[in-house]
């Protein structure tokens, strides 16, 4: 992992922090990273088919959230999903073997890196169509409504997906009948390939929800504990009956778009100071070492541990089975 070379190592102002939640971000952080790294492998050695969209450099995003959310509070997001069912508690074991195609996985192996869900941990998707997802995101907001819950979901979508109309329908519906839904736009800059200054002349995308009466803001999504602060914020609206909120998450990821996409299209030296300088898991460890709260050996032990689960979770897919061909003719319509 790349040295982090900036003092910036205190907390944002107004952060609540204690060392046992340091230390819980920096797992959950460090668990994403390393899962998709061992993604990575797998698809390069042909365990994994199809598409792969790795959550690298974005981790903070998922973690902050999560970390305001109760029981019974909803996520939706895109393909780039599998920091997202970790930060919310699936078992890496099967989410590694969905992305492997085995029958142990989320999906019965059929869904693969983009289609997994999980009832138990109210985890609806992973969708493969651009933008897909933030209408459902509100459908779900609107059955708490309708059931007089206090619960929240979180929709995630892309700077890319920023752009497509069905968010501006659903921005409308969401706000017309107030509800409980925070629209997390994680702007990793890129979109596909193309960046979001050739892509919008918007000077925020979380600005757009004015013109519907949807406040928001802009969040640095690479500091995990503004992340947090602003979840807060968001959720509380949202609890109290005042209808969605917009969180523009300022994110980089490190890789390319898809395991396809070599990134030709942005400098070496752009990734490298990214890494250097605003990489999100080196920032918490930066607080626990600096503030006393753990030391190198402690944040080397945690770092085995995880290796341990990531590697664990690797055996488990590359070992069960694949579905029976009888399983073609489960889980259909017709």
């Amino acid at each position: 992992m790349a040295t982090r070379k900036t003092p910036e190592t205190k907390a944002p102002e107004g952060a609540n922090v204690s060392k046992d939640e340091l230390l819980k971000f920096y797992r959950e952080m460090m668990l994403i990273r390393r899962f998709e790294e061992k993604a990575g492998q797998l698809y390069g050695m042909g365990q994994i088919g199809g598409f792969c969209h790795l959550y690298i450099g974005q981790e903070a995003v998922v973690c902050g959230l999560e970390a305001t959310a109760k029981p019974g509070d909803k996520r939706v997001t895109s393909y780039r999903d599998h920091g997202h069912m970790l930060a919310c508690g699936m078992d890496p074991k099967g989410v590694m073997a969905e992305l492997t195609g085995r029958e142990t996985g989320y999906s019965k192996g059929k869904g693969g890196s983009m289609h997994m869900f999980s009832k138990e941990k109210h985890f609806y998707g992973g969708h493969g169509i651009v933008g897909a997802q933030v209408p459902i995101g509100a459908g779900l907001a609107f059955s708490d409504k309708y059931l007089g819950t206090d619960n929240v979901t979180f929709t995630y979508f892309g700077d890319g997906a920023a752009n497509q109309g069905q968010v501006y329908e659903t921005y409308n519906m969401a706000e017309l009948w107030n509800l409980p839904v925070i629209f997390v736009i994680e702007n990793n800059q890129y979109a596909m390939g193309t960046s979001v200054k050739r892509a919008t002349k918007s000077p925020s995308l979380y600005g757009r929800g004015i013109a519907f009466g949807i406040p928001g803001e802009q969040v640095d999504g690479m500091d995990v504990l503004a992340v947090k602060a602003a979840g807060e914020k968001a959720v509380a609206h949202c609890r109290a009956g005042n209808g969605p909120y917009i969180l523009e998450m300022m994110t980089y990821r490190y890789r390319g778009h898809s395991m396809s996409d070599p990134a030709k299209y942005r400098t070496r030296e752009e990734v490298q100071n990214m890494r250097e300088h605003h990489d999100a898991i080196e920032h918490v460890r930066a607080l626990l070492l600096d503030g006393g709260h753990a030391s190198d050996d402690d944040l080397k032990t945690i770092d085995k541990e995880i290796k341990a689960i990531v590697n664990e979770a690797a055996e488990f897919a590359t070992t069960s089975p694949e579905p029976a061909l009888s399983e073609l003719w489960t889980d259909i319509y017709a």
